[in-house]
């Protein structure tokens, strides 16, 4: 089993926050768990070269599967993610505004997606699939992504706005930031700032630090499971453990504890591997 992540070249680090590779074989007599996939504040661009996977969402019900290159819009439930026995997905994670500026669509029109890639980028994307099967590392498959976005911004890009960047800086952020500074920040008015990021983003500027604020406290669990929920609590900026738990039951229909135990079973867990994607 392999997780990995790579960071990109010099010319697509404005776009693209990292490359992140999964790869799985599971054995033909082994039971392949599903992965229960919380919101997290990202955009992705998922290629599938190998088996694909069939997501559906926990709380609506949706299933949607069986494509070889997804574009996943900002998500707002827990998706379960059931994987094939021969799996690789190679996922371009977008930076904030970079989905909305290669595509002129509003983000808000892909929340709670699982889209079929070759809708929204027709020209290229499924060679690239093709040639991700045949590539004979992961450096190489880098590049061929690479080749891939490159080309992407020869094309007709919206430009960067100070929204962008600021919503960059706040990623690295461990508690929420002031709504109305965020906006001083970005030369913009309170309500333009909203309009701006729910097109950018494709939720609230509150909801979004929400889900910050959420992952890093579901990423230091992940990483230090003796802490504490208590302790996660207070280091990521929320008032008591009551508070955290209230924005898991928003963010995942479940307790803390509850919800870990699920991550607990995941295809990623069933080969020893302590970090989750």
């Amino acid at each position: 089993m392999v997780l990995l992540e790579f960071p990109p070249s010099p010319i697509l680090k404005e776009f693209v926050r990292t490359f992140r590779i999964v790869d799985f074989v599971f054995s033909t007599n082994q039971i392949i768990p599903y992965k229960p996939y919380p919101p997290k504040p990202e955009h992705c661009l998922s290629f599938y070269p190998r088996d694909t996977e069939t997501v559906t969402y926990a709380a609506s019900g949706k299933t949607e599967s069986k494509l070889k290159t997804v574009v996943f819009g900002q998500q707002t439930e827990v998706t379960h993610r059931y994987v094939g026995r021969d799996f690789l997905v190679f996922q371009v994670v977008f930076r904030p505004g970079a989905l909305f500026r290669l595509t002129g669509i509003p983000s808000y029109e892909l929340n709670n997606s699982y889209l079929n890639a070759e809708a929204i980028f027709p020209y290229a994307i499924r060679e690239v699939n093709l040639r991700l099967q045949e590539a004979k590392n992961y450096t190489e498959m880098v590049n061929i992504v690479e080749s891939f976005l490159v080309g992407l911004l020869t094309k007709k890009v919206k430009p960067s706005h100070g929204l962008d960047i600021i919503t960059n800086q706040i990623l690295s952020q461990l508690t929420v930031v002031d709504i109305d500074w965020l906006a001083q920040e970005s030369c913009l008015s309170t309500r333009q700032f909203e309009r701006k990021f729910l097109e950018r983003m494709g939720v609230s500027a509150k909801y979004y630090n929400s889900l910050i604020r959420f992952e890093n406290a579901f990423r230091m669990k992940n990483k230090h499971p003796h802490l504490d929920w208590l302790t996660i609590a207070v280091q990521c900026g929320y008032y008591d453990y009551q508070h955290l738990s209230k924005t898991y039951q928003k963010l995942t229909l479940k307790s803390p504890t509850e919800f870990h135990l699920m991550d607990l079973n995941s295809p990623e867990r069933a080969f020893g591997q302590a970090d989750t994607y």
